[in-house]
């Protein structure tokens, strides 16, 4: 069955109703350009309540986040760190050694087929995640609501395993479509739920996580 993450929770209410609705994992962003950003303590408490009630809690950060190690240091509920920036393979490996016992994500923008190369470099990443190619000039990687030709990762293996995400333009009328065109186990939602940036809709929710279940 397909794995859901909603991202971009920036309310306790929002984690209980996603989680009722069926998410597996929920995600905070801590990336100050981002709408959907959360400062430490707000992070914590999201993530120790989704952790309460049986969620794998990630956190979307940059290596320029300048609290992101204390965060991951103080808050042994975190169940995964997606590095969402412009992260160099050596920038993921010195993350991922300060920090043994999380599983590292590794967010990678993609357009066309040979983007999805540029993964094997990132050797030290435990997963990936594959977001549309955010817009020209943007302040930031992902959270644009786009996305791109799901079919050219129908098959696609990176170092040895499968274990990838898909985000990026997902909503509850085209996730089975994405699902069955990319061949992806798990999927990402953060706009395509929202009545307001980081204001999650519970019809929204629950639709989509129904969609994405059903179509895996």
């Amino acid at each position: 069955m397909v794995s859901v993450k909603i991202c971009g929770l920036t309310r306790e209410a929002d984690v209980d109703m996603a989680m009722e609705a069926g998410a597996d994992m929920i995600g905070v962003v801590i990336v100050e350009t981002s709408p959907r950003f959360v400062d430490i303590d707000k992070a914590q408490a999201l993530i120790r309540r989704a952790a309460e009630l049986g969620a794998e809690p990630w956190v979307v950060a940059t290596v320029a986040v300048p609290w992101l190690d204390k965060l991951v240091d103080e808050t042994p509920e975190i169940g995964a760190v997606q590095l969402h920036g412009k992260e160099t393979p050596g920038q993921v490996a010195f993350f991922s050694r300060r920090h043994q016992l999380v599983p590292v994500i590794k967010a990678m923008g993609i357009a066309r087929p040979r983007d999805l190369a540029d993964a094997a470099a990132f050797e030290a990443a435990d997963a990936f995640l594959f977001d549309a190619k955010p817009p020209k000039d943007s302040d930031r990687e992902g959270g644009h609501g786009r996305s791109f030709d799901w079919s050219i990762l129908k098959g696609f293996r990176v170092n040895d395993h499968e274990d990838w995400t898909l985000s990026g333009g997902l909503t509850p009328e085209n996730v089975a479509e994405a699902i069955a065109k990319s061949g992806t186990a798990a999927v990402d939602v953060s706009s395509g739920v929202e009545s307001s940036p980081g204001v999650k809709d519970r019809a929204k929710v629950e639709a989509f996580i129904k969609a994405a279940k059903a179509a895996g």
